[in-house]
């Protein structure tokens, strides 16, 4: 389940993980080789593989 949305994924922005949604929202600490390492609000930091996961932007106010 590639996800190439997540390509353009970079620290500062914030996501959610639809398969997750009790880790609440997160923001993007880094994006390397489809590795994207998330701090979410709930379950800490989580480096995630972007081939396998499906994440949606968030545009807090």
């Amino acid at each position: 389940m590639s996800d190439d949305m997540n390509t353009i994924l970079g620290p500062g922005m914030f996501v959610r993980y639809p398969n997750r949604p009790e880790w609440g929202l997160g923001q993007v600490q880094s994006n390397i080789s489809g590795k994207i390492t998330v701090n979410f609000e709930h379950a800490g930091k989580v480096v995630l593989d972007g081939r396998h996961v499906a994440l949606i932007m968030e545009f807090p106010d």
